[in-house]
């Protein structure tokens, strides 16, 4: 921990701070023992101890009629199989024998009921899964274990981001779907290969290093008698730079540099070439409707070969269009258009917490087309005519936002989706399953339980699953069959009794009205251990405020904030700015990441205060990590009447500095005076709070970059912080050491005491890392780059 300056003196001198001399008395307490901390880092492990058949997310297997989940008894795991049509529920496999087979190929120790995957591929007495990224295959029967030779890149840049090799290699090819030819690049042009190898025609003469046909993005056309692909003029390849100052494996440091495009970089330019197999000719493609690509999506044919289509996605992000290519004539039209003023968030709609708006279904060989958009001010389902572009009708409609599309059934003309919103007076966050018509009518309602659903749909379409709880609610898992919306099985209920016996009790769900006087903002509340209502309680808010999502959990979990058990209130708040609600709620996040939806949370503050004696705001802490760093150090900058302390985790505090995905996405392009504005860099000479900035060395998400520019312009501004450096990190900093330092902050600078002498004692913890676990879906909403 670096102090600066008079801080030091300051921070060892409690009985001067000003954090002391204003904490109201019915709150002081003696020092807090280490008993207290042991409690704080391992209450939520030892909940979880407590419960009994906790259903995780459950997946279906790719081929037959099964689905598999795991579920967590006193803190063991175990993997579910069941079969949908007969309705058997069995263990998956030999847990203990798989891992000890494990054990034996990769020299790890992992345990029976704690293997270290969560989702794998089920066939012919084979389970295949991932483990850090390597590939893993496991023989049922003999219990034999192999690791794949090829290593998964979960890193992996998209392939117009940098320029590959001039590959000269047949083996990675294409070919062709009446097996006649393959195609593959050399010296970065398209060469034809014979079925027989005897010859090679080359298609194109004009490639280059910097302007190269690229052989992933090969793609013939079902008939085999057209060829497209994208050939793609590099851009700069902006890199950032490592020191790993301590590494594990030798004694000097290593450098190292990764590719990183920031906002306003110069992109590569990708276009799509076509080509006649039969004369071996190009045909030539207008570019004019896709001039400046942010991205191209990956082509995709017609199943009768009469042309293919792509995504393009503009720079700036606020036009998304549909682009049709005909394949007898090249000729190029938009079939539909997705047009912003702000911003058009073109990431796929799935079936998950976090989610984008795009989605697209062909419906009998793209004759129609399902599409989804937000142009009346809602995300909503659309029919198109495919081929002339024509709105058919809307499908879903009303001040509600669809979430999901689980299923479509081209043949029933339905379609089941998940949406929330819909049902008066309920968290408009909670996702509900629906079926509607294609024509828009029929709605149903499948799911009565007001809870949070998770939905997964058989590959077939015949069967679903719904996970479903809440935060105060246990899990329940129910089978069911699509066609009727008939139970077929209680798969899994939970039960929490004996933690509840323990003591624990759920957040507090609690709305107010936002800046505009009519909106509700929801978030939870999370109480103290040992909770006296007649008691003054100080609040800490853990804040992501990402635009790509919404965070307050709606699902039940026994997780539990370490800070409750130091006498904190902790608050969880989805201001706007965030997803998931309506456009305009979104909108408020455009070029102002500043705004954090930060005058919302302060009204929710206030309004909680007012109903609740014992939530203490005269003095509010707040934290958070990956962008939530960002929005932590904003609520000091700009709203130092109401935030007095903070810990900023990995932050992105300049969105020049960071991955240019996220931030152009949200502050625009190209870069303006908008960035500058929402910068803590720029604003660093603002702080007037207290500050704890924690860094990783190796943080691969976030440039680590920025948070030392922003620590560099504090301290040329003459402002006192503190700062945690942490060797070989990477983002979020995981482990105790950064968790302890976090509750110190809090307690020496809230509640004005002393925390006790580390150096001098010890605590004995979990294995696991505390605090980690706490923050995986905070580090998951902000993915790597």
């Amino acid at each position: 921990m670096y102090k600066y300056g008079a801080l030091m003196l300051a921070l060892l001198a409690p009985q001067d701070s000003a954090a002391a001399r204003t904490l109201p008395e019915d709150i002081a307490k003696p020092p807090l023992a280490l008993s207290d901390y042991e409690r704080a880092l391992t209450i939520g492990a030892r909940y979880g101890r407590l419960t009994v058949n906790i259903p995780d997310e459950p997946f279906w297997l790719r081929e037959g009629e099964a689905f598999v989940y795991r579920r967590t008894t006193q803190g063991k795991q175990q993997f579910m199989l069941v079969n949908a049509a007969t309705g058997v529920k069995q263990p998956a496999f030999d847990q203990a024998r798989l891992a000890k087979a494990l054990n034996r190929a990769s020299h790890k120790n992992y345990k029976a009921d704690d293997l270290p995957f969560a989702r794998f591929e089920l066939t012919d007495n084979k389970v295949d899964f991932s483990i850090e990224n390597i590939r893993w295959s496991c023989d049922l029967v003999s219990y034999a274990c192999t690791r794949n030779a090829s290593r998964l890149d979960a890193d992996q840049q998209s392939y117009y981001d940098h320029t590959p090799p001039a590959e000269n290699d047949p083996h990675k090819a294409s070919v062709s779907p009446d097996g006649k030819w393959l195609a593959y690049t050399r010296n970065y042009n398209i060469v034809l290969r014979s079925k027989d190898g005897l010859q090679d025609i080359p298609l194109t003469f004009d490639g280059s290093e910097g302007d190269y046909y690229a052989v992933s993005t090969l793609k013939w056309s079902p008939d085999s008698r057209h060829l497209a692909a994208y050939r793609i003029r590099s851009g700069h390849k902006r890199e950032i730079h490592y020191v790993e100052s301590s590494p594990r494996d030798q004694l000097q440091p290593r450098h190292s540099t990764m590719l990183y495009p920031k906002p306003g970089d110069a992109l590569a330019l990708p276009q799509p070439v076509l080509f006649d197999i039969v004369s071996q000719r190009e045909i030539p493609i207008d570019n004019t409707l896709f001039p400046n690509p942010y991205e191209l999506s990956p082509i995709q044919w017609w199943e009768d070969g009469r042309g293919f289509t792509f995504d393009y996605n503009q720079r700036g992000h606020q036009l998304y269009r549909l682009v049709a290519v005909d394949a007898a004539t090249g000729h190029v039209r938009s079939l539909i258009d997705e047009v912003s003023q702000t911003f058009v968030d073109y990431h796929p709609l799935v079936n998950q917490p976090h989610s984008g708006k795009i989605f697209r279904y062909d419906v009998d060989d793209g004759n129609e087309i399902i599409w989804a958009s937000e142009r009346d001010g809602y995300e909503h389902l659309y029919l198109f005519n495919g081929r002339t572009g024509e709105l058919k009708n809307q499908i879903t409609k009303g001040d509600w936002v669809v979430r999901a599309v689980y299923h479509v059934d081209p043949i029933k003309r339905q379609i089941w989706f998940g949406a929330s919103g819909m049902n008066p007076g309920e968290d408009p966050y909670y996702v509900h399953a629906y079926r509607i018509d294609f024509d828009g009518k029929g709605l149903t309602a499948l799911t009565p339980e007001q809870a949070n659903h998770h939905i997964e749909f058989s590959p077939d379409g015949r069967y679903y699953v719904d996970l479903w709880s809440r935060i105060d609610v246990a899990p329940h898992m129910v089978l069911y069959r699509a066609s009727d919306n008939a139970k077929l099985m209680d798969v899994e209920s939970a039960d929490i009794a004996e933690l509840s016996a323990a003591g624990w009790q759920p957040p507090l769900s609690f709305h107010a009205k936002g800046r505009d006087g009519k909106t509700d903002i929801w978030g939870i509340i999370h109480l103290p251990a040992n909770f006296d209502p007649n008691k003054r309680y100080p609040v800490v808010e853990r804040i992501y405020a990402g635009p790509q999502g919404s965070f307050v959990p709606k699902s039940f979990s026994t997780w539990v904030e370490p800070l409750t058990e130091l006498g904190f209130v902790v608050v969880q708040i989805d201001g706007m700015g965030t997803n998931n609600r309506s456009r305009a709620f979104h909108d408020i996040a455009w070029k102002n990441l500043k705004d954090a939806g930060l005058p919302d949370r302060i009204l929710w503050h206030k309004a909680a205060s007012a109903k609740y004696p014992w939530y203490d705001i005269s003095n509010v802490g707040i934290f958070g990590t990956s962008a939530g760093g960002q929005n932590a150090v904003s609520a000091l900058l700009f709203h130092p009447d109401f935030y007095k302390v903070a810990v900023a985790n990995s932050g992105n505090y300049d969105n020049r500095m960071d991955k240019i995905w996220w931030n152009e996405q949200w502050m625009g392009w190209p870069v303006g005076i908008e960035y500058s504005q929402s910068s803590a860099i720029d604003n660093a000479h603002r702080l007037q709070g207290k500050l704890l900035l924690i860094v990783g060395e190796m943080d691969r998400n976030v440039d680590p970059s920025s948070t030392f520019q922003l620590a560099d312009r504090l301290i040329r501004a003459g402002k006192y912080f503190d700062m945690l450096y942490v060797p070989g990190a990477d983002h979020g900093t995981p482990g105790r050491y950064t968790q302890l330092k976090l509750l110190d902050y809090f307690v020496r600078n809230i509640l004005g005491q002393v925390p006790p002498n580390w150096n001098a004692a010890s605590i004995e913890l979990p294995k696991s890392e505390p605090g980690l676990d706490g923050m995986k879906a905070l580090l998951q909403s902000c993915p790597r780059p």
